[in-house]
């Protein structure tokens, strides 16, 4: 791969306070395009942009909550404005319920959805347009298939994963999975790529900022430990999941799954639907 494969390239990126979204907002710095840092927390967002700025073509922060229909609105308007049509979106953003489908009540459904699908929806539709307003005036170039700019979707091997654990969870992933698969669909005659990543289990700060219901107490506690022990032992840090979004663009993939998990239970899906319906009846903690 080039050095710099985004030089002069504008890269929206939410959730990008940390986790996926700041390894992936470096990455692309670190590869000449200028960033623009995305999340709900603004002191985060601010302190990935600093970062990037220091490694590449500079980098904006914003403070926005992608589950907000009108902030975002807003965003892809002042991104519009203040710089440009953005070459590349990933929608990152995204957060955790754990515990039971009767112990989750409404509220946190709508919390997860409204980050977990609808900032995919948002962020894909408002700068989609953009992309495709752009795409429209540019000259047909049949060996850059993606010119026209590429969104990506981190959805999640949970996409493909049934567990009576994550029904939240799972269930979010696998729309954003399915949301991806459409959109690359629709837009793929006007040289926009839309990527769906599938990341197995990686060192992010999901699982400590996670709701946990139906897990009061000691039981909430020590299951957090757990996992933040076995994520821990697993060792896959979230710049290798950037480096894999990266390739995913240049090479304009369709899905990713990342780590061998994430491969096996892809694999496994497929080939054995009923198998994956048996691990989801695992009891956890």
């Amino acid at each position: 791969m080039p050095v710099a494969p985004f030089d002069g390239a504008l890269a929206v990126v939410t959730g990008a306070g940390s986790g996926f979204g700041r390894a992936t907002a470096l990455a692309l710095s670190e590869r000449g395009a200028t960033v623009i840092a995305a999340d709900v927390d603004g002191d985060a967002a601010e302190r990935t942009a600093a970062l990037a700025g220091a490694l590449g073509a500079g980098a904006t922060a914003y403070e926005v909550d992608v589950s907000d229909g009108a902030a975002m609105e807003k965003f892809a308007v002042d991104v519009r404005a203040g710089h440009r049509v953005p070459d590349i979106v990933v929608n990152n953003a995204g957060i955790a319920v754990m515990g039971s489908f009767l112990d989750t009540g409404v509220d946190d459904w709508e919390r997860i959805l409204g980050v977990n699908l609808w900032g995919v929806i948002h962020g894909s539709r408002l700068f989609g347009a953009q992309m495709l307003e752009r795409s429209r005036a540019l000259p047909a170039k049949p060996e850059r298939p993606n010119k026209g700019g590429h969104i990506v979707n981190i959805a999640s091997a949970a996409a493909y994963s049934p567990s009576r654990l994550l029904p939240a969870y799972c269930t979010t992933k696998a729309a954003v999975l399915m949301l991806s698969e459409c959109l690359r669909g629709e837009l793929a005659g006007a040289r926009i790529g839309v990527t769906a990543v599938c990341p197995g289990f990686s060192e992010t700060g999901i699982l400590r900022n996670a709701t946990l219901v139906g897990m009061e107490g000691r039981r909430g506690e020590r299951f957090r430990e757990l996992g933040r022990h076995g994520l821990r032992l697993r060792r896959y840090p979230p710049e290798k999941v950037a480096e894999r979004i990266v390739d995913a663009i240049v090479k304009n993939k369709a899905v990713v799954p990342v780590n061998a998990e994430a491969h096996l239970t892809r694999g496994l899906s497929r080939l054995s639907p009923g198998a994956m319906r048996l691990l989801a009846r695992v009891r956890v903690g």
